[in-house]
Order: structure tokens, then C-alpha cells, then sequence
């Protein structure tokens, strides 16, 4: 299925393969965690069973009980009393007043008090009446009867002045002090005994003076109603909003839903009619943003364009790989009360990506995959994502990059999980000590396990996984090449047996072709191992080759035509052999096309000196010509080191020369058309290897006999 696919994508430019791989991808991603985003709701009724238990999916404010309980606190506040000192002058001066009024009229209207007409005597009262009317306006409560107004007209001056004093004075005692309205009744009562003990008023007047008082005393101690506000407001805001809590239980399974909690339900939006589209348009913006930053990231890659739609493929194809182990691992979640995303190899993406890939591409599948299992493994009640979980794959994926480094090797994978391991059962203890629930031995049994269990399975299906996606994507890895390089690998065994010499040589081209490679960039390790088997065709008739012969050469029996069948053939048999043993098509590739359509001069000669219709073209290798940088390399190193081994007293101006003439002649003969190799980096190549086969054949000392 994936086979067409990468055919269909190599035909396209890579802009345009990386805008619709990366769309689809978005678009089925979105597929992918539709569910995981959407919220969940319930079609339920007031009085209704709750048919399972239900807890809020966020935090939100409950404005109708934070209001209520503002209310109530409010309700409760005291009123804010503040004693006035200025109402005892006040209320004297009111009696003082009332007294030189009386005083007043007596004097003009009341003569003489024994002589006074009842006419006049109504006169005065009524003109007292009249200067009462502005107090009375003010003090409505102060009202003085006719006959006790009559009284006091008719009293004489000095016991009215001796009235006033003992009036003043006890206003001044009760009014000095602080009291309020619930105590007024007893403080004027109190006055009233003041009154009715006083010896310097008459028993007539005892109750003229009782009616005078009472209005005159009033609280001392009035409510501010300013302050009382800013207590009041105070106090209102001190109440902290009232919170539904992401996570809070509404509702438990089989219990009655009452009317409060229904309101609860709608508040928090967990009713099928108060879907919301928010969560879904936020789900477009995350991949948005993650599809931004891959193809960013894949429009800035150095390598060629073949090169950047494989890695894309290859990207792909593991972040898929893991979020439908996720999505399985979340169904397998919903079953268990602990945090089983835990146990999720975290690592395996980020490996296999460096694997396949190269290591900064290993770190962007690591955001991703990390940004995703928080969406994809969360317990249903986070707000936005489960970042425990974010930080988790975070810190385990960046352990295990780091702790493999450049090497490849199984073992080295192996002890990554170790590294891995260890991390995340730091990461486990931090987590249970921060959340300060209480975990019972076997939960804690549970998460160690878990983070190791995470560790061991990312390094058992990277292992298990690579040979899968190195035969589907047909990409060879550093731990698949350094495994090919093992000398007991059968095939290399099978060169150093039957073949010593070309074993030699193949181990000095790969010495060459490898410093050669790591000087422009290019794998070396590939180059390196890919020498190792490039002439296992001469194993099919190892002698018929110089470097294996001893003394006798077999080609001095045999037709130039016969020779030349034989030296072509290793390079397609050595493919042959390859192909057989499922060897890596790089391997092959190099096996196939390391002498391209190089020319047999040596026996086209001796053919044209047996007969002149002899075609250039019948002694050529048969091709392709080098199609990588690999490829070319391995042709230049194999010419030269087998040209420098020829030669007698090697000096570095000879290797120099012939290095020169060698790569000259490629160049001219056309070998490196078909590959990318450019005029500076063969350069490089002629100078790498001209220093190396200069520390390979330096002069050497003639020790004495």
C-alpha cells in the first residue's frame, strides 16, 4: 500500500508534496482526535437518574451562588454607629431658645402674670405656637401642649431661669454620653427621674418639664452610612467567586438530578443542547500550528529533494504509527483508575525517527508526538491537555536521544532504555509526591513498573520496528550498517576465506571511501560497509583476480572476450549474492554500480591487437553509472587504492598524480552524471584520499639485518 504511495510522491516536486502530504495528514489527524477534543454531554431532565457518574470537564464560576453569598454576607454586616458630640450643645441650644422665647413673650405680652387676660394669656400661646413652627418643621416629634405653654407663661422669671438650668444640666449628663435608638426609652426615663427628684422645680411643672424633655433627647450614637457601605462592600468583596471545579462530581450514578444540580449541568455546559463548537475550532489551530511547524521545518532541510520526501514519508508514517498506539492505549485508560498513559513507550517515536532519519528531525517528532499524547491520553478532566503526560514523553524522548547519541548498535539501545528507565521513575516519584494523594502500595507498584515497562518496551519495538521501516521506505540505518560491519557477519567471513586479497583491499577502499564521505558530508558509514561487499562477486571465481592470485594468472589461458565476461561479472554477481542473502538495496546498489560503465582498456588492447573489429563498447561494465555520492566515492577509492598498490616506491607526488589522473579520467569518461556529486566536493574527495594513501604507503625504515 505504501509502495505506490512513495512512487507517486517521487514524482512530484517537493513543495507541493510536502503541502498536500502535510494537509492530508492534518486532515486525518483531525479525524483521529475529533473525540478526544469534543465534549462530552448528556441528554438528561430535572428528577431524571443519572445515568452515570458525571463530573465537571472544567473550572467554571457559579455567578448565581457567589451572589448569593454576598447577599448574605452583606445582610450580615452591622450598620457602622459614630457618636456625635455636637447634639448635646445642639439640643441645649433648642431649650435655651425655647426658654428666651418664653421669656420674650412674657415680658411683652404677659406684663404682669396676675392681672393677664385669658385673651391675653392666648395671645402669648399662640405666639408662641408661631416660633414654634420653624423647630417643629425640623423637630416634628417636639410639640408643646396649650396648657403647658400657658404654664410656663405664667411662671415666674426666676424658676423659669432655674428650669433652664436643670434642664441644660441634665441634657448635658445624658447627652454627653454615647447611646442609640434601641436605648433611647431608658435614657429618657432616666431624665425624667432627674426631673422629678430636682428641687429647683416646682411640682406644677414637673410634667411641662417631662413633655419639654423628651423630644429634646435623642440618640447620641447615628449609623454612617458611608462607612457602613464600605463595610458592606468590603465584606461583599471578600467573598471569594464561588467555583465548580474541573473535575468536581455533580453527580453521582443513580442519584436523583435535583434542580440545582441540573443548573450546575447547564452552567458547565454539559447538556446536548449547549454543544460547543469552541473546542473543535481550537482543535483546527493546534494542527494548524504543528503542520506550520513540520513544514517549516522540512522546507529549511539540507538534504536533496528525494532525500527530504523519504524523511517526510518516514515522519509521517511513525507519528501515525504512535498516535493509534495511543488512541488504543486511551481506550485501554477508560478501564483502569490509575494512569495507564504511563506505561506508553514515549521514547519509540523519537528513536526511530533519529534511526531512519537524522537527529533533528528526531526532536520535531518528539514535540509532536509529546503535544499529541497530551490531547490523546488524557483522563477526560483536563482542561486543555494532560500535561503531566506532556512532560512525561518530553523528558523520557530527550533522555533517550541523548543517551543513544550517534551510536546504532542493538546494545547501545538497549542500555538507552536503562537511561530511560531511571529518568522516568524520578519523573513517576515526582509526580505522585506533587499531586499529595494518598496512593496505595499497589498504585505505587503500579507506576514504578509502568515507567519502566515504558522505557524497555520504546527499545524493544524500535528494535522490532526499524527492519520494518527499512524495508518499507528503503532506507538503511547505523545500526543495520554497523551490524553488516561486523567481520563475522557470513558473507564478509566468506570474502576473508575464499578471498583474502580482495578482503585487503575491500578494508583499505573502505578506509578511503569513508574518510572521503565524512569530508563532504555524505554517510560514511554507508560508504565504509558498502566497501566491505562490493567485490563479493569475486568470490565466484576468486582467482581470475590479481589480488588473490599467487604466481599463476589464469587470464594468460583465456581470450581477451573470455577475461572480460569474467571481470564484468563480479559486479552483477556480486549483486546476485547480495539479493540473496536480503542485503540492503544501498548495498547492492553499490555492489551493482561501483565500476558504472567503466572502460577494460588493459583487455581491450589486447583484443584490438588480435583483431581490428573490436567495439569500445563490448568492454564496458555494464552500469548503471553511480547514482548516489556514496556510489562514486567507493569507484574513486577503489580505482586508486588498487592503482597505488601497483605501483613500485610510492612517493606522495606519485600517489598524487595518479590520484589525479584517475579521478580525471571518471570525470571524462562520465561516470558521475548521474549522481551529485559536484566538480568542488571531487576535489575534496582527490585530496582526502591522496592524504590517506599517503599514511597508508609512507616510506618505512630498512632496519639493519
Amino acid at each position: 500500500m505504501l509502495k505506490p504511495l512513495i512512487r507517486l510522491v517521487k514524482s512530484l516536486k517537493f513543495h507541493v508534496t510536502a503541502s498536500v502530504v502535510i494537509g492530508l495528514a492534518a486532515v486525518l489527524l483531525f479525524v483521529l482526535l475529533f473525540n478526544d477534543v469534543k465534549q462530552e454531554t448528556y441528554e438528561l431532565s430535572p428528577f431524571e437518574i443519572a445515568p452515570s457518574t458525571i463530573r465537571s470537564l472544567k473550572t467554571v464560576e457559579d455567578t448565581e451562588k457567589t451572589e448569593e453569598e454576598r447577599e448574605r454576607v452583606a445582610d450580615e454586616q452591622p450598620p457602622v454607629y459614630q457618636f456625635n458630640e455636637e447634639i448635646a450643645t445642639n439640643r441645649q441650644s433648642i431649650a435655651k431658645s425655647l426658654f428666651e422665647d418664653i421669656l420674650k413673650v412674657k415680658k411683652t405680652k404677659l406684663a404682669k402674670e396676675e392681672d393677664a387676660s385669658p385673651a391675653d394669656l392666648k395671645r402669648a400661646v399662640s405666639e408662641m405656637k408661631e416660633k414654634q413652627k420653624e423647630l417643629q418643621e425640623k423637630e416634628p416629634d417636639f410639640h408643646l401642649e396649650d396648657s403647658v405653654l400657658e404654664n410656663l407663661l405664667l411662671e415666674d422669671e426666676a424658676v423659669l431661669m432655674t428650669m433652664h438650668d436643670e434642664l441644660e444640666g441634665i441634657l448635658s449628663s445624658e447627652l454627653s454620653k454615647p447611646f442609640k435608638a434601641k436605648d433611647l426609652s431608658a435614657v429618657q426615663y432616666d431624665a425624667e427621674r432627674k426631673l422629678r427628684m430636682s428641687q429647683g422645680i416646682p411640682e406644677k411643672q414637673i410634667q411641662a418639664m417631662i413633655q419639654l424633655v423628651r423630644p429634646l433627647i435623642i440618640p447620641t450614637e447615628t449609623v454612617n452610612e458611608e462607612l457602613t457601605e464600605q463595610r458592606v462592600k468590603q465584606a461583599r468583596e471578600s467573598i471569594e467567586p464561588t467555583r465548580i471545579l474541573q473535575g468536581q462530581v455533580l453527580v453521582r450514578e443513580g442519584q436523583v438530578i435535583d434542580k440545582e444540580t441540573y443548573r450546575q449541568l447547564q452552567l458547565t455546559g454539559l447538556l446536548t443542547n449547549q454543544t460547543s463548537a469552541k473546542p473543535i475550532a481550537g482543535l483546527i489551530c493546534f494542527l494548524l500550528l504543528l503542520s506550520g511547524l513540520i513544514y517549516g521545518y522540512f522546507m529549511t532541510l539540507a538534504e536533496d529533494s528525494a532525500v527530504r520526501k523519504k524523511f517526510l514519508i518516514i515522519f509521517y508514517a511513525v507519528l501515525f504509527l504512535t498516535v493509534i498506539m495511543m488512541k488504543l492505549t486511551g481506550i485501554l485508560e477508560k478501564e483502569f483508575d490509575v494512569q495507564v498513559a504511563f506505561i506508553f513507550p514515549a521514547a519509540m517515536a523519537p528513536l526511530l525517527v533519529k534511526l531512519l532519519t537524522n537527529d533533528r528531525l528526531a526532536f520535531l517528532s518528539l514535540i509532536v508526538t509529546a503535544a499529541l499524547s497530551g490531547l490523546i491520553l488524557q483522563e477526560g478532566v483536563a482542561s486543555i491537555m494532560q500535561m503531566e503526560v506532556v512532560l512525561y514523553f518530553l523528558l523520557s524522548g530527550v533522555t533517550a536521544l541523548l543517551a543513544l547519541g550517534d551510536s546504532g548498535r542493538r546494545t547501545a539501545i538497549l542500555r538507552t532504555s536503562l537511561a530511560t528507565a531511571g529518568v522516568n521513575v524520578l519523573y513517576i516519584a515526582f509526580y505522585l509526591l506533587m499531586t499529595q494523594s494518598a496512593y496505595t502500595l499497589s498504585e505505587i507498584a503500579f507506576y514504578a513498573v509502568a515507567a519502566v515497562s515504558s522505557a524497555i518496551l520504546s527499545a524493544a519495538l524500535t528494535i522490532g520496528l526499524l527492519p520494518f521501516f527499512e524495508s518499507v521506505f528503503n532506507v538503511v540505518s547505523d545500526m543495520r550498517l554497523i551490524e553488516l560491519s561486523n567481520p563475522n557477519h557470513p558473507l564478509l567471513k566468506k570474502v576473508l576465506t575464499e578471498t583474502p586479497g580482495t578482503y585487503h583491499h575491500s578494508v583499505m577502499v573502505a578506509n578511503l571511501a569513508d574518510a572521503a564521505c565524512e569530508a563532504i558530508g555524505a554517510n560514511g558509514l554507508l560508504a565504509r560497509v558498502g566497501s566491505y561487499y562490493h567485490d563479493i562477486g569475486k568470490t565466484v571465481r576468486p582467482m581470475y583476480f590479481i589480488e588473490n592470485q599467487h604466481g599463476v594468472n589464469p587470464h594468460d589461458q583465456l581470450t581477451p572476450e573470455e577475461s572480460r565476461d569474467i571481470i564484468i561479472a563480479h559486479a552483477a554477481d556480486g549483486a546476485d549474492i547480495l539479493l540473496a542473502h536480503k542485503m540492503p538495496s544501498h548495498i547492492i546498489d553499490i555492489a551493482r554500480q561501483h565500476h558504472g560503465t567503466s572502460f577494460l582498456k588493459f583487455f581491450f588492447y589486447k583484443a584490438k591487437e588480435l583483431g581490428p573489429g573490436v567495439r569500445e563498447d563490448d568492454f564496458r561494465y555494464k552500469g548503471p553509472k553511480p547514482q548516489t555520492k556514496e556510489i562514486a566515492v567507493i569507484s574513486i577509492a577503489d580505482s586508486c587504492e588498487a592503482a597505488v598498490r601497483s605501483m613500485k616506491d610510492p612517493t606522495p607526488e606519485k600517489i598524487s598524480a595518479l590520484v589525479e589522473a584517475i579521478v580525471k579520467d571518471k570525470v571524462n569518461d562520465g561516470q558521475f552524471d548521474e549522481c551529485d556529486l559536484s566538480m568542488k566536493e571531487i576535489r575534496k574527495v582527490e585530496q582526502v584520499i591522496c592524504e590517506t594513501l599517503n599514511g597508508i604507503f609512507h616510506s618505512r625504515i630498512e632496519y639493519p639485518k
